[in-house]
């Protein structure tokens, strides 16, 4: 099943909206759906974080490619964040559902700062990148300090 979801994450950019209409036939389903993707996530800003910072070599090309990954990956946690997936195996918190307006607009904020990094980094300019970059981990942080466990 984790195939099959990490596959769809990787197959379905062209999802972008929170309102989209569900696919999921389970709370469970969606919380693996959206933990593939975080994850696929997570791999991106790593390899990134670690060339901005010299832990390996800055690769402009490898860079624009995880920067178009997550272009896209960023866009698509969103929609599994549905009815009932507050419960079970997941970090989010209830005031995903409580204070849905602001978790949305993070959401929102999230994916286009990846927007923004996947357009800086077409430069291959390490100076245009990083602030980039910096925007976009934020939005990861801003999202987890109010909404994730």
């Amino acid at each position: 099943m984790k195939r099959f979801v990490i596959a769809a994450c990787l197959s379905a950019g062209f999802i972008t909206s929170v309102s989209a209409n569900p696919m999921f036939e389970s709370a469970e389903e969606a919380i693996e759906y959206r933990k593939a993707n975080f994850q696929l996530i997570r791999y991106q800003i790593g390899n990134m974080g670690d060339m901005l910072k010299g832990k390996v070599p800055f690769d402009a090309e490898v860079f624009k490619q995880r920067a178009n990954n997550v272009a896209q990956l960023s866009q698509m946690p969103w929609e599994a964040f549905i009815e009932g997936s507050d419960k079970g195996e997941t970090d989010a918190l209830p005031a995903i559902w409580t204070n849905r307006a602001e978790f949305d607009g993070k959401a929102k904020q999230f994916a286009e700062y990846a927007q923004a990094l996947a357009v800086a980094a077409k430069s291959g300019d390490k100076d245009k990148i990083a602030p980039a970059f910096r925007n976009w981990a934020k939005g990861c942080k801003d999202c987890h300090k109010s909404f994730k466990d």
